[in-house]
């Protein structure tokens, strides 16, 4: 393989057989899940972000449905199931290859279906979060989509 220019970026290439190896982006994907007036999040057990609090994620991988990725990842990281009824968001994090995190992270919303809360695989702690009493976030995207619901709340009460 060899560095060349293909369009407008440098690129690996096989001289040979002209295979042009293109990175792929991560995608991440997390689930935003309300019970009344309050938000379930998850204490990073792991870096990047270690002892923060995020919404329920994880990342995709090649050929998996993001919505079933979604409901996958809050099952395993809550203990709850849930059923994805909306797409919020999609963002773009700039950073995300430094830090060790998704360049694309898909936001969902869902209802709760059932379970019983408890903290799983990369999950230190679980727990429903009211307006004032969030805990220290993990990630713009998460900030961003608490922001969002808090103004939405706001804005009907």
């Amino acid at each position: 393989m060899e560095t060349r220019l293909v369009g407008d970026k440098k690129r690996r290439v096989c001289p040979e057989c002209e295979f042009i190896h293109f990175t792929d982006p991560k995608v991440g994907v997390g689930v935003l899940v309300l019970q009344g007036e309050r938000v379930l999040l998850v204490k990073r057990k792991m870096m990047p972000e270690k002892g923060k609090w995020s919404i329920p994620a994880g990342f995709l991988d090649y050929g998996e449905d993001p919505k079933l990725t979604a409901e996958r990842e809050v099952l395993e990281e809550t203990n709850l199931c849930v059923k994805i009824y909306d797409l919020l968001d999609v963002y773009y994090n700039r950073d995300a290859r430094e830090k060790g995190g998704a360049s694309i992270f898909i936001l969902y919303k869902a209802k709760l279906k059932g379970g019983e809360l408890k903290a799983g695989d990369d999950a230190a702690a679980t727990g429903f979060f009211g307006l004032e009493e969030l805990p220290e976030l993990a990630f713009s995207s998460t900030k961003d989509a608490i922001r969002k619901w808090q103004e939405t709340f706001r804005g009907h009460s």
